[in-house]
């Protein structure tokens, strides 16, 4: 890492101490002081950590290395986002009861043992499913083809392979990407289209979204212009799109951005499902729960993940990655400050403090 952004994140850890240990308006005062800009990021990018960096703040975009502001992206888990909304949008017309079984859709995907599982949990990562299977991948054997894998063929290979005793659903909080594949597949039964029809029919056409898609399992092409990602010295730009619902979109800065925003002020759902876009089970984390900290559940029933800034307040957002692309969204409630990042890590360490480091800066004041 660089030595001035790693001076940068760990001011960003030192001021995040003196937040819990001071009241709200000493700390205020004495993070302003050390807390890094987005600038002040940038100026120190590329290095060997991260190749580059795409950064847009308010609607206004920066960017480090050898990345455009228009350029395509593979979002990765910011696509559960996504998921949730069109499940929810589902939910408002009657056509799916949020604490009704999952199984009562989909029989066929979840085993009789996770009979007890609700759509509602599938949404806020607390339905007790396994760990998934590892994905299948182009080394896995000859005559291997990316479209012969599916939704189906994870979910088996995970209940498979499940060890243990799951907690009882609704017990705790396990950011699991499971939930998003059998909720893709209660899209299609209930609306008897592809999760990617409906996609494009309830949130990329009417946002006029026009750079964002769910590419077919088999395509593993990114539009133009995009960055040329590379990780541990290999060349990963095109790359199998799956996981599906899970995080298999394509997408740009700005139309991330147009996204956040049409989520945020209630254009995508009616009053009682937006209220939910926000409601974070009151549950315990799971101890390896990615992103949440301490005990407390921190993903909401719409996807988002609750992340307190060096001030006290909080963010909403979610991040994502697939190889070479490290991704994410987060604003204030109310709007007033929102970022959309994109980093290209090189696989030679650790980008998370420069993710922190980002959404810290872009969403302060």
């Amino acid at each position: 890492m660089h030595m001035r952004l790693a001076a940068t994140a760990l001011s960003l850890a030192a001021a995040l101490t003196v937040g819990a240990a001071l009241p709200a308006a000493a700390a205020t005062a004495a993070t302003a002081a050390t807390a890094p800009t987005v600038q002040d990021i940038l100026d120190h990018l590329p290095d060997d950590v991260v190749a580059g960096a795409l950064i847009r703040q308010d609607g206004v975009v920066a960017t480090a290395g050898p990345v455009t502001g228009d350029a395509y992206l593979r979002i990765g888990s910011v696509t559960k986002v996504f998921t949730n909304t069109v499940v929810l949008q589902l939910v408002a017309e009657h056509r799916l009861d949020l604490d009704a079984p999952a199984r009562r859709y989909v029989p066929r995907v979840l085993p009789r043992a996770y009979d007890r599982v609700t759509v509602r949990q599938l949404l806020d990562h607390t339905s007790g499913l396994p760990k998934p299977a590892p994905t299948p991948g182009p080394n896995d054997g000859p005559g291997w083809q990316l479209e012969s894998v599916t939704p189906e063929d994870l979910l088996r290979a995970s209940f498979a392979g499940a060890t243990g005793t799951p907690p009882a659903p609704g017990s705790e909080q396990q950011y699991n990407g499971l939930n998003s594949f059998v909720l893709g597949l209660i899209v299609e039964k209930v609306t008897g289209h592809s999760f990617a029809d409906e996609l494009e029919r309830r949130i990329i056409r009417p946002l006029g979204l026009s750079h964002t898609a769910l590419p077919a399992a088999d395509d593993p092409a990114i539009p133009s212009p995009h960055a040329e990602v590379y990780v541990d010295g290999q060349d990963v730009t095109e790359q199998s799109p799956y996981p599906w619902a899970e995080g298999g979109m394509i997408s740009t800065a700005a139309d991330l951005d147009r996204f956040l925003t049409a989520l945020f002020r209630g254009r995508l759902l009616p009053p009682a499902q937006q209220r939910l876009v926000f409601a974070i089970p009151h549950v315990k984390s799971a101890a390896d729960n990615t992103n949440c900290v301490g005990e407390r559940a921190c993903y909401s029933v719409g996807g988002l993940l609750r992340h307190q800034l060096p001030d006290g307040a909080y963010a909403w957002g979610k991040t994502g990655s697939r190889p070479g692309w490290d991704n994410g969204f987060f604003a204030t409630r109310d709007l007033r400050h929102r970022v959309v990042y994109s980093l290209n890590p090189t696989g030679a360490g650790n980008d998370l403090p420069y993710i922190t480091a980002v959404v810290d800066a872009a969403l302060a004041g």
